[in-house]
């Protein structure tokens, strides 16, 4: 009976082993408890409606609890269904007995679900509106995740939950600015730590990928931090403009290429309303080319080879950027017409201002000054460093401009510039090189107080000479509104490549940008003296004096004066209001060549005085011009000249580089005595008895542009009136 009792109870034993056995390793299926487990979840949430099939349960011997998992069950949430691959979780097999089991764990594999029916689960749990915005901007993608939950008395998640898994396939459209395209990545997500692996995407047409990606939940933020890198690629700038728009805000740069690689260390903190602040990034670039303009960047005066356009290639580039600094340093190749040198430099942003440090060492291109008759040619190397700053109102200021090639220096400190480039200050402005003409200008402006001096021992001025008297523009000038007193200490002025004043002093009082009042004088090398001045008086009058007693080199510059020779020249300008009227009186000089004279004098048939003009010179003892000038429109009221050989009277008007009209005449000598000896009485008192061989004189007229002068001429028999009063006139003062 014992060994039957025995023997049953081993089989017992037996059978109990082997169905633990069986229940611990293959389980059984049953759809017995599927409506427990649906209300279950339906405690977890109610518009969760669980669909299950078959279900296996596992018993687990150790702790008496059951496992239970199901293979492609459906979540149906609203219209929407989320493919699963498996449920699990673990229950007490003492509850799952007396069927009154809860959940406490739920683990979910799930098959690739799109994003968007994701976040509508998740917001079944907490309809936050960040879920919303995230709903609204991501158009496509999809996801499959290995979800482990835990949950309390309640039914509410734990803290202690973890996801794993991975995103493909994601575009994203953040205020049509971002698109991200073909997102892929993998991510691991604890309670408070984010983590994206290997993550790949199309950023506004640019290929990024990263190896990972942190995001850390805070108390009230989540502080996002890792890593992005991109290959050269050469995109579509329109596409990129958006993500830089604030990097580049207030630099008024148009980017029209940009092709490079690069590799960037970024955080950010992102708040609950989805808004991003403390935003930095530390990026090494690789920049194979960047070409883009700026407004009001004329560097064509001084770049002949410049073509509105700045090319940097094969530069190396780190940027530090966060919400109150942007510090770029860099180094490379700038192109101007293909023709490169090299460019180092540095940019930092602080607040709205930009400061920057560059050195640009020219070797390849020309570089000229033009006011300074200054070229750096090809081949020779030149330095030149900038440093200075750029406001957010547009203003440049200069702390230091330096050029050095050889022994040619050109150094600016304390230069301010506005928006249209007219200088507001400066403080030193050095020079000490030699110009196209080979001639040493070695100079130095410095700022006194609110005053200037200009010292030096020798100085080029006939670029600026021609300059001011070509320029018919009032108020033209390089500063904004100078109101200064210049004093003035030169040893040498050069007035052209050959002629030059030496030891020239004296001072310029500037207010409200125009000359108030001027005093210069200094001497030729023959100690003839020349001096200028300028003064306004109570009647709002600008009133320009120039006397010179070796007027040669003045007359120099008129190209169709040939030969002039002694004299002394005397100069009086009145200004009022745009319109000056000015008297020019040259005394005892001789011309040897005037061609248009000459031209008149041949085609009159007074050869014999043509001749003497071409060849030894005709001597003038007067020559007076009254004229008028208003805007490029010059008025010639009367030119007389008298000498022992011929004498002219003249008016007329010439509109700058188009027109050219005179009208006169032009007399011999003996043809002025005789008619002046006709006159009774008075004629015999100022000529005496002899009348000479007369012959006639001639009226002209010489009309049309400037290079393509036609002239007419009528013989006269009688002299004007006026002729005969003026060469009376002058008889008389002479």
């Amino acid at each position: 009976m014992i060994k039957k009792l025995i023997k049953i109870l081993l089989i017992i034993f037996l059978i109990l082993v082997i169905a633990i056995f069986y229940l611990s390793i293959f389980g059984i299926k049953t759809s017995k408890f599927n409506n427990q487990i649906s209300n279950n979840v339906l405690k977890i949430n109610k518009k969760i409606n669980l669909s299950l099939g078959d279900v296996n349960y596992l018993l687990n011997p150790y702790n008496f609890t059951i496992k239970i998992k199901t293979k492609n069950p459906e979540i149906l949430l609203e219209g929407r269904t989320l493919g699963i691959k498996s449920i699990q979780t673990k229950v007490a097999l003492e509850s799952l007995i007396k069927k009154q089991f809860s959940i406490d764990d739920l683990q979910i594999i799930t098959k690739e679900i799109k994003l968007n029916d994701v976040i509508a689960f998740a917001r079944i749990f907490k309809n936050s509106p960040q879920l919303f915005v995230l709903n609204t901007i991501i158009n496509d993608g999809i996801v499959a995740a290995n979800i482990n939950l835990n949950f309390n008395e309640k039914g509410k998640i734990k803290d202690n939950y973890t996801i794993e898994g991975s995103i493909k396939k994601v575009k994203l459209n953040f205020l049509n600015q971002l698109k991200l395209q073909n997102l892929n990545f993998n991510f691991d997500i604890n309670k408070n730590i984010y983590s994206l692996k290997l993550i790949d995407m199309q950023l506004n047409d640019i290929k990024v990928t990263s190896p990972l990606i942190e995001i850390e939940k805070n108390e009230k933020s989540f502080l996002v931090r890792g890593q992005l890198l991109n290959d050269k690629k050469n995109f579509d700038i329109e596409k990129y403009k958006p993500i830089f728009a604030h990097l580049l805000n207030g630099m008024d740069l148009d980017i029209r290429k940009i092709e490079f690689s690069s590799k960037n260390n970024f955080s950010f903190n992102i708040n609950k309303n989805l808004k991003i602040d403390n935003f930095k990034v530390e990026s090494i670039i690789d920049l194979k080319k960047l070409i883009f303009t700026k407004k009001n960047l004329k560097l064509k005066p001084y770049f002949p080879s410049f073509v509105e356009e700045i090319k940097l290639e094969k530069h190396k580039i780190v940027i530090k950027y966060d919400e109150s600094n942007f510090d770029i340093k860099g180094n490379g190749n700038i192109l101007l017409d293909e023709k490169f040198d090299n460019f180092s430099y540095q940019i930092i942003k602080e607040n709205s201002n930009f400061l920057f440090n560059s050195k640009i060492n020219i070797k390849n291109n020309s570089f000229l000054i033009n006011f300074l008759d200054y070229e750096k040619k090809e081949g020779l190397s030149s330095l030149i460093l900038i440093k200075g700053s750029f406001k957010k109102n547009n203003e440049l200021r200069l702390d230091l401009i330096n050029l050095k090639e050889k022994n040619n220096e050109i150094l600016i400190k304390g230069l301010n510039l506005n928006k249209d480039f007219k200088i507001t200050d400066i403080e030193n402005f050095n020079i000490n090189f030699k110009n196209k003409k080979k001639i040493l200008n070695k100079l130095n402006l410095k700022k006194d107080n609110s005053n200037f001096i200009i010292e030096g021992d020798s100085f080029d001025a006939a670029g600026l000479i021609n300059n001011i008297m070509d320029n018919e523009e009032e108020g033209v000038s390089i500063f904004e509104n100078l109101n200064s007193k210049i004093d003035i200490r030169v040893k040498k002025i050069y007035i052209d490549e050959i002629n030059y004043i030496n030891s020239l002093y004296g001072n310029i009082n500037f207010s409200n940008n125009k000359i108030n009042e001027l005093n210069l004088d200094s001497i030729f090398p023959n100690q003839k003296k020349i001096s200028l001045s300028i003064k306004n008086n109570d009647k709002s009058e600008t009133i320009t004096k120039l006397f010179s007693a070796y007027p040669k080199p003045l007359v120099k510059r008129y190209d169709f004066i040939k030969g002039f020779e002694d004299g002394y020249l005397n100069f009086y300008s009145s200004k009022k209001g745009g319109v000056s009227n000015s008297v020019l009186i040259i005394d005892n000089f001789k011309i040897k060549e005037v061609p248009v004279f000459a031209k008149l004098l041949s085609l009159a048939s007074l050869q014999g005085v043509a001749d003497l003009l071409t060849g030894e010179g005709i001597r003038f003892t007067d020559f007076e011009m009254n004229f008028s000038n208003h805007k490029g429109h010059t008025i010639i009221e009367e030119m007389y000249a008298i000498g022992p050989a011929v004498s002219i009277l003249m008016n007329g008007y010439i509109e700058t580089n188009k027109l050219v009209s005179l009208r006169g005449t032009l007399v011999p000598a003996t043809t002025i005595n005789r008619s002046i000896s006709s006159i009774p009485l008075l004629g015999k008192i100022l000529i005496g008895d002899k009348t000479g061989e007369g012959i006639f004189g001639v009226s002209f007229k010489i009309k049309g542009p400037p290079k393509d002068l036609k002239t007419t001429v009528n013989p006269i028999k009688s002299l004007t009136p006026r002729f005969i009063t003026r060469t009376l006139e002058k008889i008389k003062k002479n």
